[in-house]
């Protein structure tokens, strides 16, 4: 595994994984906000992660673009679907290092089954409102390239979140107007639907999960006046917090069922995502950037006292 680097700002830590540019941990006042993995663990269930050139899943594998059929691997065997991108695995180089930030970068040069180059960057930044991380995507080759990105932490608080719901201590809160209906393989079957008064409706000021299951996409959201759509998991003490700025216009939540012994229903996965599952090929959602075309995306977490 690669070296994790260590960030530090006031009452936050925070541990940043050179393998994938993904986020180990983050502490506020020694509290988890995330599930955490350390290096010689590796990522569980893509704790985390950062999922490009594409999140989520790519029905069977397989997309076509701009009139050719392009063949990924199947990783996700539940479902025959590829899943998540393709940069987690791999060793980012760290430009910048410092006690309250650092700058990854990866040289992506593209594979079979997507032979596009790019240049991706990865700033985790930590100050007083908690972290904000930057993500930055470059076209580096010669014809136009399909892009999506996602990033996918697991919220948590100081027990397991069905613990809390099992005290009715626990809200959920997600600023989704909508959600997505899939089929049995999790790819999108017909148009978003509104949440209106559902079981998918979590939107403020939110509500115990009790039995709900989700591993749904949501879309429809919400924004503050600085441009973010925010998820709050809420405990006895405190909130954890996740916002996610402009284009990153979908939202996934996992609950976390299909996991086995303690991890089952112990923390959110909330996953800010720039399109919705199979969008490389519905094209919902997804980025195509020229020859030399960038783009920049931001997300964050941070703390909140109840």
């Amino acid at each position: 595994m690669g070296e994790a680097l260590e960030l530090r700002s006031g009452e936050y830590r925070a541990r940043v994984d050179r393998t994938g540019a993904g986020l180990q941990a983050l502490t506020w006042r020694g509290r988890d906000l995330v599930w955490p993995y350390t290096c010689d663990t590796g990522p569980d269930s893509f704790q985390g992660q950062l999922l490009a050139p594409w999140p989520n899943r790519t029905a069977a594998g397989r997309y076509t673009f701009q009139g050719t059929e392009y063949h990924l691997e199947v990783d996700d065997p539940a479902t025959g679907t590829a899943i998540h991108g393709l940069v987690h695995a791999l060793d980012w180089s760290a430009e910048q290092v410092g006690d309250e930030a650092v700058l990854l970068r990866l040289a992506f040069s593209g594979t079979a089954g997507y032979p596009f180059p790019l240049d991706l960057t990865a700033a985790y930044r930590l100050g007083p409102d908690g972290l904000a991380v930057t993500v930055g995507v470059r076209n580096t080759g010669s014809g136009d390239a399909p892009f999506g990105l996602g990033f996918h932490p697991y919220l948590t608080l100081d027990r397991p979140l069905w613990e809390l719901s099992e005290r009715g201590e626990l809200t959920v809160s997600a600023d989704a107007g909508a959600h997505q209906p899939t089929d049995g393989g999790m790819i999108p079957k017909g148009a978003p639907l509104p949440v209106d008064g559902g079981g998918f409706d979590l939107r403020p000021p939110g509500r115990d999960l009790d039995s709900t299951v989700l591993d749904t996409a949501f879309t429809a959201l919400d924004r503050d006046t600085e441009g973010r759509s925010w998820v709050r998991v809420g405990g006895p003490e405190h909130r954890v917090c996740l916002w996610s700025g402009p284009g990153l216009d979908w939202l996934q939540l996992y609950s976390g069922d299909t996991l086995e012994g303690p991890r089952r229903r112990a923390a959110l996965a909330a996953e800010p995502m720039t399109c919705p599952p199979d969008a490389l090929n519905s094209g919902t959602g997804l980025l195509v950037l020229t020859p030399g075309a960038s783009a920049e995306y931001r997300f964050g977490l941070l703390a909140e006292p109840v």
